[in-house]
């Protein structure tokens, strides 16, 4: 499909929409994520209600203005991904942060090319923890509220291997001094090595407190449905 208004995507989730329609949400290389209806395909065979699966990459056009747009054209772009399993599990989390955080119609080069790299790596079963982290490091930091992991936030000097950091949240990570709250710690040598990109099991601990902590003013009250799946 060789398009002008032609955009390379993904289906985040479609739900029924009336009684023959789609309500479809799609990640896009250009336009970052848009809802649209697909109309009349929910009972029939066509090749468009196939390819309107998760983790099947597309070719998508819409016509419409406004938050809800109409489905024009969908072709495949490539082979879908067959995930099973946890590999499955951690890519329907991935498209519900997508879902969640990234606000509609914001395109992220970096954040779409981390999603299709994330989805690669889930099919060829490498660390799901570690990918997760990768992937969720990127968004945060698109929506800028990734820290700094080799800077304290307020003295602006290196971090100190030896010494222990606090998270204040929207500044980033501060040394910690015994007159502080009560608050999560975090080793210098450990932010210094995630700064790294070193994969250790510490590294992935920390990074995992991290993201909880990171994670929580962001989706607020209401749980994140893909967790459950895990449990």
């Amino acid at each position: 499909m060789k398009q002008e208004n032609s955009f390379l995507g993904y289906v985040l989730h479609r739900r029924p929409y009336r009684e023959t329609s789609y309500l479809v949400d799609f990640f896009t290389l250009e336009q970052g994520c848009i809802r649209a209806v697909a109309r009349g395909v929910k009972n029939s065979k066509s090749d468009k209600k196939s390819l309107l699966q998760p983790f099947q990459p597309l070719h998508v056009s819409f016509t419409g203005k406004g938050e809800l747009q109409n489905l024009k054209r969908v072709e495949s772009a490539g082979p879908t991904l067959m995930l099973v399993g946890k590999p499955m599990f951690c890519a329907m989390y991935l498209n519900e942060l997508v879902t969640r955080l990234l606000p509609s119609g914001m395109a992220s080069d970096s954040v779409f090319h981390a999603y299709q790299n994330a989805l690669q790596a889930m099919y060829a079963n490498e660390d799901m923890e570690w990918v997760l982290r990768q992937f969720e490091f990127c968004l945060f930091d698109e929506l800028g509220v990734l820290p700094d992991f080799s800077t304290d936030a307020q003295s602006s000097e290196p971090l100190n291997e030896n010494s222990h950091y606090v998270l204040i949240p929207e500044v980033g990570f501060t040394e910690f001094h015994p007159n502080m709250s009560k608050l999560q710690l975090f080793p210098g040598r450990i932010l210094i090595a995630l700064a790294d990109g070193e994969l250790t099991p510490q590294t992935k601990k920390v990074a995992k407190v991290l993201v909880r902590l990171l994670l929580a003013p962001l989706i607020g009250n209401k749980p994140l449905k893909s967790r459950e799946l895990f449990s």
